[in-house]
């Protein structure tokens, strides 16, 4: 026995993109435009994955070079297809379906610029005009402010009979707060047949979609209507100021799903998370965090406050405060910061410390090791329980190439040390204060490298008289003169 197709299931996903987003005053296309981890694009396309659909494809016009090297970027699968000409919404969908001659079933359409829409309202409406028999479903919301949108008039048995426009409602219409959300699901063979006698007698002189349930409706058609659980889920975005409102909803949204399960979020106000990073129970977000891309926080850590990762892991009970760290691995138990930049390929391993006014870059720092403050790890592999000091810079770079520098186990850096690499530390070795190292220090030996101090007496007093350091200097030799009884003031070379 074949199985039988899910009611959830469409044949084919329609997107909308190909609109040029004036609106927007930008150069890039409007569908590209970031929010909370995706482009607008991104996020919907993510919703409607989870379908299954066989086919998806997306409408692409104004800047279809950018558009169709994206959707190559983070839905290989999607087969772009060109609306030439800006002829409205009802010949784009027309341009989809040309580019599926062969599509039989029901084919969803949704616009590029709705950023909120979610799997579930979306499989919600699949399976409510699956059940309910419908040639086209429309997903509606209930609103409180319903202006400039398209209203849904119902007839007595509560099927659709019409979208109105506001400019073309009457006032009893116009007083309707059920709008159209611009996302629809029906039969392909109707959707083709009624696309393609869509007029263009209209102000804009465009194809408008919302016609299609006219005329089903005038062919004996059943149109039908769902309701979205959440109004917020059918928001598009026309500028700037609709892009920030839209970021706050959805990262609200994500936040939510944190708090409720497990994280503690403490101001939620100042705190952004992508809809692809992860945090785990337990874990502690500080005022000011920022998650970005692929950020993945484990069960205990404490992030923030005013601290911005990008693609990076933090293990169990690891603590980053005022920091920012890209592409970096943090073990169980780490700390970073406050103050600190960690750059790609840095691995911090378990217990591993990296503190104030610190920037690594390739840099692996072993378990127990510490790098506390003011110090440059770049290219370098460092051992267990090693000891970096203050001041300490790995000269990594030669002007043409990058060279590594690999340091022992339990090591000590003195402060202010320069490691010269290629140059290798071995276990147990330490490094005088203020040294130039250039070559292998072997394990447990003390490397020195630095000159013999020598002190030139009455420098000051000669080459700065009248001086205040002269005059303070001065006076310091006459009380240690008066406190030996010997005069001050011999010179030594």
């Amino acid at each position: 026995m074949s199985a039988q197709p899910s009611p959830t299931a469409v044949a084919a996903v329609v997107v909308l993109a190909a609109g040029q987003g004036t609106r927007m005053k930008s150069a890039t296309p409007k569908v590209l435009h970031d929010l909370c981890g995706r482009s607008l694009l991104g996020h919907v396309l993510a919703a409607t994955e989870p379908l299954g659909a066989e086919h998806t494809v997306v409408v692409v016009g104004a800047g279809r070079e950018v558009v169709e090297e994206h959707l190559a970027a983070i839905a290989p699968q999607a087969v772009p297809a060109e609306q030439k000409e800006q002829r409205g919404s009802g010949h784009a969908a027309a341009v989809a379906l040309e580019a599926l001659p062969d599509l039989a079933g029901r084919v969803l359409i949704v616009n590029g610029d709705s950023p909120l829409l979610r799997t579930a309202t979306l499989a919600a409406l699949v399976q409510a005009s699956a059940a309910a028999g419908d040639v086209l479903t429309v997903l509606t919301a209930e609103v409180d402010d319903p202006t400039g949108l398209g209203r849904i008039v119902r007839g007595d048995d509560g099927t659709v009979v019409a979208i109105v426009e506001e400019r073309d409602a009457t006032p009893e219409q116009r007083a309707i707060r059920e709008v159209n959300a611009g996302v629809y699901v029906g039969n392909a063979a109707a959707l083709r047949d009624a696309l393609g006698r869509v007029g263009e007698d209209n102000d804009q002189g465009e194809q408008y979609l919302t016609d299609v349930v006219g005329l089903l409706v005038a062919d004996g058609a059943q149109v039908g209507g769902v309701v979205a659980g959440d109004p917020d889920d059918i928001l598009g975005c026309n500028d700037r100021r609709e892009l920030a409102a839209r970021r706050r909803l959805l990262n609200d949204r994500v936040l939510d799903e944190l708090m409720l399960s497990g994280v503690t979020v403490v101001d939620p106000a100042t705190t952004w998370v992508d809809v692809t990073a992860s945090v785990a129970p337990d874990a502690v977000l500080q005022p000011g965090t920022q998650l970005l891309g692929r950020t993945a926080v484990a069960t205990g850590a404490v992030v923030g406050p005013d601290t911005t990762l990008t693609d990076c892991e933090v293990g169990e009970g690891a603590s980053v405060v005022r920091s920012h760290c890209s592409g970096a691995v943090l073990g169980a138990q780490a700390s970073v910061g406050p103050f600190s930049y960690l750059r790609p390929g840095t691995r911090l391993g378990r217990g591993a410390k990296v503190g104030a006014f610190v920037e690594t870059k390739n840099a692996d720092v072993g378990e127990n090791s510490k790098v506390p403050h003011l110090s440059y790890v770049g290219d370098a592999t460092i051992g267990r329980g090693a000891n970096i000091g203050a001041a300490t810079v790995f000269v990594n770079y030669d002007g043409v190439a990058k060279h590594h520098t690999t340091v022992g186990d339990h090591v000590r850096i003195g402060s202010d040390t320069m490691l010269v690499a290629p140059v290798t530390i071995g276990d147990g070795a330490y490094t005088a204060a203020g040294s130039v190292i250039v070559s292998d220090v072997p394990p447990g030996a003390m490397a020195v490298a630095r000159a013999q101090q020598r002190n030139v007496g009455g420098w000051v007093r000669r080459r700065r008289a009248g001086s205040p350091a002269a005059e303070a200097a001065e006076a310091a030799e006459a009380r240690a003169a008066s406190d030996t009884g010997s005069p001050g003031g011999s010179t030594t070379a």
